[in-house]
């Protein structure tokens, strides 16, 4: 098998790259937690002459520890290991980028909070782009397959790991492909872990919850929501303006910004609403993408505004996406990026 330059997606690169968003999510909102509560925005530190490190220099601590384990250790705790441990680094290296992106001095520089969102959320959209590349050639299915073979010499292979590496490689007529057949039949088994034997209860859950979704008067007041809530923020932000009011706001361009992306995902929603009967599909997708013009880009300007008090609406942006892309999963439509 000829060999190519270039990197080849490892096994299980969507659920680590998720883990490792999700743990810097984690640690900015427990830090932010903290430090509210502690009444002064730094950790370790105190007054006078005492000594203060700044977190970020922990975050950076905690990454040079996540790549010494990935360049150390073979296998799949040592993967787990480095997305935990990379991703608390991370959030603690983000939280204070305020103190270096900035006009003013102070840990609560107000935009900085819009650049942690926009950070993880960009994060979050690259595992759907990685599995969006579905489309494997012999040799990286090869590569794949002998990357879950060696994992199961270093930790063992569930029955489901086994099965999915034999599938990478069966009709592959090739001494390589041959070699790791004989590989995977040989590695020790793996019981499942906790999660793993979870996953059926899990998935009961999730596809009961699909069916409420799914369900008229649940679409019905989410498309009501979507709308109410564009048309509040873009009414309520246009008489503001047009009072000038806004004149006096230290985040005026933040404020228009969430003027902006509102008179967007209120024009986006009415379309959506007008086509609702007639062409579902389309109507569904409008309604999705008013949502997303929200949740990619005005979350942003809101996290802003609002700082992190911004979290509950965005968990609920992400509900009422939630219940809008189950509904267009019959026309094969797959779920939004955001979710």
């Amino acid at each position: 098998m000829r060999g190519r330059r270039g990197f080849v997606g490892a096994t299980g690169a969507v659920a680590h790259l998720r883990l490792f968003t999700l743990s810097g999510i984690a640690t900015v909102l427990v830090t932010r937690a903290f430090l509210a509560l502690a009444g002064y925005p730094r950790l370790g530190g105190g007054e006078g002459g005492r000594l203060h490190i700044a977190h970020m220099l922990w975050g950076g601590l905690l990454m040079m520890a996540a790549a010494l384990i990935a360049l150390s250790f073979l296998g799949r705790p040592a993967r787990l290991a480095c997305a935990i441990v990379g991703g608390i680094g991370f959030g603690l290296f983000i939280d204070e980028v305020g103190k270096q992106i900035t006009d003013e001095p102070g840990y609560f520089y107000r935009p900085a909070a819009g650049i942690i969102y926009l950070t993880f959320a960009l994060l979050l959209l690259l595992p759907r782009l990685l599995r969006g590349r579905s489309d494997l050639t012999p040799e990286q299915r090869t590569a794949r397959a002998a990357d879950l073979a060696l994992t199961g010499v270093a930790s063992g292979l569930t029955p489901a790991q086994r099965q999915t590496a034999i599938r990478l490689v069966e009709g592959e007529r090739n001494a390589v492909g041959e070699a790791l057949l004989r590989l995977l039949a040989t590695v020790p088994e793996r019981r499942p872990g906790l999660w793993e034997r979870r996953r059926p209860g899990a998935a009961r859950v999730r596809d009961a919850l699909r069916r409420a979704a799914g369900h008229r008067l649940v679409l019905t007041l989410a498309v009501v929501c979507v709308l109410t809530e564009a048309l509040l923020f873009a009414v309520w932000l246009t008489v503001a303006g047009l009072d000038g009011e806004l004149a006096y706001e230290p985040q005026r361009g933040a404020l228009m910004g969430i003027l902006v992306s509102a008179v967007a995902s209120a024009v986006l929603g009415a379309a959506g609403l007008a086509r609702l009967r007639a062409d579902r599909p389309t109507a569904l997708r409008l309604l999705r993408a008013a949502l997303l013009v929200d949740v990619l880009v005005g979350q942003i300007f809101k996290f802003t505004v609002n700082q992190f008090a911004s979290v509950t609406e965005l968990v609920f942006d992400l509900c009422l996406l939630w219940v809008i892309s189950t509904h267009l999963v019959p026309f094969g439509s797959r779920a939004a990026p955001a979710h």
